[in-house]
C-alpha cells in the first residue's frame, strides 16, 4: 500500500489516500475515485492541464518510473523539466519533481502531490 497525499490551496486541508502497490491506475484516476480536485482537461497527455509536483515522502531512494513520451514533450515545453532531468529518468531512474497526473502510475511509496 501507499499513502498518496493531495495538497492544494483549493481543498481545505490535505487528503491522504491509499493507494494499492501492483496495481496500474495512474495518480488522476487515484485522485478522481477519492473525489479530489484535481483539474484534468483530456486525460490523455496532451494537454498538460494536470501537471503536480510529486515529493517522495519515504525518506528512501525513490521508485524509478518511467516517463511516458507524451509527458517528456508536455512538461518540457511548459519549463517543469530540463533535458537532463529527462536523462535522469531514463538511465538512472531518478523521477523528476514534475508529473502529468493522467500518466503516472502509482507505485509503492508514500508520495506527497502538490497541485
Amino acid at each position: 500500500m501507499a499513502n498518496v497525499t493531495f495538497s492544494s490551496p483549493r481543498m481545505k486541508k490535505d487528503v491522504t489516500v491509499y493507494a494499492v502497490a501492483g496495481d496500474t491506475k495512474t495518480l488522476l484516476a487515484t485522485a478522481k475515485a477519492h473525489n479530489i480536485p484535481l483539474d484534468s482537461e483530456c486525460g490523455n497527455g496532451e494537454c498538460g492541464s494536470c501537471q503536480v509536483r510529486v515529493s517522495i515522502l519515504s525518506g528512501k531512494r525513490p521508485i524509478g518510473i518511467a516517463l511516458t513520451e507524451k509527458e517528456k514533450l508536455v512538461l518540457k515545453l511548459a519549463g517543469k523539466i530540463t533535458a537532463q532531468q529527462i536523462q535522469d529518468a531514463e538511465t538512472n531512474d531518478i523521477p523528476p519533481p514534475w508529473r502529468l497526473a493522467c500518466q503516472m502510475v502509482v507505485r509503492d511509496e508514500d508520495i506527497l502531490v502538490n497541485f
